[in-house]
């Protein structure tokens, strides 16, 4: 697994690489916070969140989880790390832009992946 620094420098090079437009309103930037952080729907500890679109009084902001990266992702050679890297910034900018759109697809989506894990998982 990469370390913490490394997992940031990834991370910038990706945001660094995406139209600067689509970060419009995103007043608190994107960060990595070293911790893991289960999803509030885990049965066993075991639905991990890799990354959120958080809004608050603060603003709109993007936070990586390096804790809960490295537990899902932390076998992975680092090109492969980075596509997840990737697959994850897109998804946190894509529910920033709707939400300044005006929808929630995504979360719509997000919420439906929920109700299948937890039908998976007998719940």
């Amino acid at each position: 697994m990469v370390t913490f620094e490394e997992c940031a420098e990834m991370l910038d090079e990706i945001a660094d690489s995406m139209p600067f437009e689509l970060y419009r309103d995103l007043n608190g930037g994107i960060s990595l916070l070293p911790q893991q952080k289960i999803h509030p729907a885990a049965l066993h500890n075991d639905l991990f969140i890799l990354g959120e679109y958080i809004r608050n009084s603060l603003g709109n902001a993007i936070v990586f989880y390096y804790g809960s990266i490295s537990h899902v992702y932390g076998n992975l050679p680092k090109d492969k790390l980075y596509e997840q890297l990737v697959r994850i910034l897109h998804h946190e900018v894509r529910h920033h832009n709707e939400f300044l759109a005006g929808c929630d697809d995504l979360g719509l989506y997000d919420k439906e992946q929920i109700e299948d894990y937890l039908r998976k998982n007998g719940k």
